[in-house]
């Protein structure tokens, strides 16, 4: 069985079973998914962190299959009822769904009607009148009556034989099988509102006469749907789209012919067809079809919570791995109205050299202090960058910056706005109250805001990754999955990146390939007492971190300024030695080697090769020692905004302006062009070729040149295209493309959204429209 698990694997990956089974025996045997891509390439061929994640992933549903179908098959085996076809049908199932069906009619249930009917002696008629509809079925019945069995009658018989033939026709594994993919195929979703709530549930409006195809439903309408049912708003229907088979069936459907062509049943005049017609169409409507609707609501829901969560993932990566700012000192600003702005100021580490509360806004309005207290501030500390956070007030906020670079154009300071996803659950954890011991609650979401500006990943990994917040209806998903994805992918940033072990902090150091929370803490704990680390090796004497531990995140942890070079690279210690015989055959020294581009592209990689040692490591090798400890991440860089174009009021159809990419959703992109409110990039303004995934073109942070198409001012909503030869003529009245707070800017598109091609941008009212149900919804995928 295992041989044909990795096989299994390999075929759906692509790759060769070699690969598979060593794979499968290093995440066995305690290795990490980013160690094995990094450290083992000769081992598993090469394969890279995404295919492990695949490989793991389905590692651990083909195991979770295995030990369902060894509690079937003993669970069958003690009803006594498990032959050699029956095992061999269970052990040929490839799915859970498939396993499910075949167990069915042995899965242990509540007395039925059929089994009542069986213990009555009923089954001989249900058999007699399947196997010879030539019998009149009252007359064949009446030899079944015993009122001592409960069976009082014909009729009374007729319908025990019935609930027999009704259960043998429901579960039938292979029927089951095939009439769930037909009717998925051409089965559709409906939708409608609920009497009575049409005014308090507006938000689902789209959805309140709606129909479409199984098939063709986009996962964000799919959540918006059981989120609209969820709130009693909504009545979904599963509904099978059924056809008349052809004239003589009387009305028959399809499904119901082939439930009665897999059990030998026509309707060619005999006395029991009839019977035997009805009892078919009984079972299609009272269980097959509740059946299949059950399968069908959880295969859509499954399919878009996967969805969802790769969406949450894909956000929370681009969030994790955008360009840090570096070592620049930054004024963090966490917004507010009545309580204030709260400042905080960092230096180039990171740490707090000053807080502040500043209240320009209503109701004190003290404009001009406010600007005061930040210039002084920014002048003392040298402060180049000015962080705010985009939640409440961050748009009156942005205009105070706005107006402080205005009168102080000598302190040259850059604004940027940061996302504040997590920020409070930052400030009131136990891990904050530690980091930021004197500080009050309120003004170290500030720090957490500066610090995330000079290094996102550093910041967003001291924060539960569901609580970042950049999903769409992350609370509607399974928590369990959503966070096994989300720890996946914080724990491949942060060992793509690499991790300074003398500045870490724990959170981060936990992160790290092979280091649990204790042992970043034990770590932690000998750098306060001992000092900083001057070599990778005396890692080993760190307390509980043994040979595993250590192979597993040596080479992720860096230490710049060492006592040796190689330890802020990322060659692992175990590769050292190959590292010696490069020097060796150079005659140069580590100093001299490192960063001498020339000398190390002339090096034949193959040269270096032995029975521990392959050619994809050496290769990575020479690639390190070129530019050792090198950052995977982008360069830090801002959006030039367009003077005089400050609000939403000065944008006109037509203007290209440069901006900044703030989220990425399922139907488009939102970009910052400095008016304090995003515009959207719909899906079918992205490009002139095909847009499968708006990733695919642009990602959070990206800076790029947008064109205006649409501007609607009491709505506070804009229209753009990353195409600039787009037509940007729109008709005022037509003009209401889609936006939404920034809270809200985690849900997808509405109905029509995904039906209509993106191969042109739809021109006039087609974008407007597409626009108008964008911003609808994302009211409704507030998560």
């Amino acid at each position: 069985m295992a041989t044909s698990l990795y096989q299994r694997i390999a075929d759906e990956l692509g790759v060769r079973e070699r690969q598979v089974k060593a794979a499968v025996e290093l995440l066995d045997g305690g290795a990490t998914v980013p160690f094995i891509a990094r450290y083992r390439k000769e081992a598993t061929g090469m394969l890279d962190d995404a295919q492990l994640r695949a490989l793991e992933d389905r590692l651990r549903y083909l195991r979770e299959l295995e030990e369902r179908r060894t509690a079937i098959l003993e669970s069958i085996r003690g009803q006594g009822k498990l032959d050699d076809e029956l095992e061999a049908r269970i052990m040929a199932a490839d799915s859970k769904a498939r396993l499910e069906d075949i167990y069915l009619p042995y899965k242990p249930k509540r007395r039925t009607k059929a089994q009542v009917a069986r213990e009555a002696g009923l089954e001989p008629l249900a058999d007699g009148l399947l196997g010879d509809p030539t019998r009149e079925p009252r007359e064949a019945a009446a030899d079944f009556v015993d009122a001592d069995k409960g069976v009082p009658d014909a009729a009374a018989a007729l319908e025990g034989a019935r609930a027999i033939l009704v259960e043998r026709f429901a579960e039938d594994a292979d029927l089951i099988g095939t009439l769930r993919e037909q009717v998925w195929a051409r089965g559709r979703l409906v939708s409608r509102v609920r009497e009575g709530k049409a005014d308090s549930g507006g938000k689902f409006a789209d959805y309140f006469d709606f129909a479409e195809l199984f098939t063709t439903l986009p996962s964000h309408r799919v959540l918006a749907l059981f989120r609209g049912e969820k709130e009693e708003v909504l009545d979904l229907t599963f509904e099978p789209e059924e056809t008349p088979a052809d004239p003589t069936t009387t009305g028959r459907s399809d499904f119901e012919l082939q439930i009665a062509q897999r059990f030998g049943i026509a309707d060619q005049g005999r006395p029991a067809d009839r019977w035997l017609l009805d009892t078919v169409r009984w079972a299609w409507r009272t269980r097959l079809l509740v059946h299949l609707r059950i399968d069908l609501r959880m295969r859509l829901w499954q399919a878009a919570e996967d969805e969802a969560v790769r969406v949450f993932a894909a956000n929370l990566r681009d969030l994790l791995l955008a360009a840090p700012a570096g070592t620049r000192a930054t004024i963090g600003l966490d917004p507010g109205y009545r309580t204030g702005v709260k400042v905080a100021v960092v230096d180039g580490t990171g740490k707090v050299v000053a807080t502040e509360t500043i209240h320009p806004h209503a109701p004190q309005q003290r404009w001009d202090e406010a600007i005061a207290v930040l210039a002084r501030l920014a002048r003392e500390h040298r402060v180049e960058l000015v962080a705010i956070g985009n939640g409440t007030a961050s748009r009156e906020t942005d205009k105070l910056v706005v107006d402080l670079v205005k009168r102080h154009p000598e302190l040259k300071l850059t604004k940027v706005m940061v996302s504040e996803a997590g920020a409070s659950v930052y400030s009131a954890s136990s891990y904050a109250s530690q980091e930021l011991p004197g500080l009050d609650v309120s003004l170290r979401g500030a720090v957490s805001i500066a610090r995330r500006l000079q290094d996102p990943l550093a910041e967003l990994v001291k924060i539960e990754p569901k609580s970042i917040g950049v999903g769409q209806y992350q609370h509607d998903v399974s928590e369990t999955k959503l966070s096994r994805s989300l720890d996946a992918v914080v724990e491949d940033c942060v060992n793509a990146v690499g991790v300074d072990v003398n500045t870490a902090s724990a959170p981060l150091l936990t992160r790290v390939s092979g280091i649990t929370e204790s042992l970043a803490h034990n770590i932690v704990k000998h750098r306060d007492t001992n000092g900083p680390f001057r070599t990778r090796q005396t890692l080993r004497d760190v307390s509980r971190l043994g040979p595993k531990a250590f192979e597993q995140c040596a080479g992720f942890l860096r230490i710049p300024g060492g006592d040796d070079p190689l330890d802020a690279s990322s060659v692992h210690p175990e590769a050292y030695p190959v590292v010696r015989r490069i020097l060796s055959a150079t005659g140069t020294d580590i100093t001299a080697l490192i960063g001498d581009t020339k000398a190390l592209r002339a090096l034949d990689p193959a040269r270096f090769v032995d029975d521990t040692f392959g050619l994809p490591t050496v290769t990575d090798i020479l690639g390190e020692l070129e530019k050792p400890g090198r950052d995977p991440r982008p360069a830090f860089q801002t959006a030039t905004f367009a003077e005089g174009v400050n609000t939403i009021q000065d944008l006109e159809p037509g203007m290209v302006l440069e901006g900044v990419v703030t989220n990425v959703a399922a139907f488009g992109a939102f970009v910052d062009v400095g008016v304090h409110q995003d515009g959207l990039v719909h899906i079918s303004a992205m490009s002139r070729s095909f847009v499968k995934d708006p990733r695919d073109v642009v990602k959070p942070g990206d800076v790029v040149r947008v064109k205006v198409l649409d501007v609607d001012v009491p709505r506070k909503r804009i229209g753009l295209t990353l195409r600039l030869d787009d037509d940007s003529n729109r008709q005022p009245e037509k003009r209401v493309a889609g936006n939404g707070s920034r809270r809200d800017r985690n849900s997808g598109g509405r109905r029509g959204d995904q039906q209509r091609s993106n191969r042109g941008a739809p021109s006039g009212g087609a974008l407007a429209d597409a626009l108008r149900r964008a911003g609808i919804d994302k009211k409704i995928g507030r998560g």
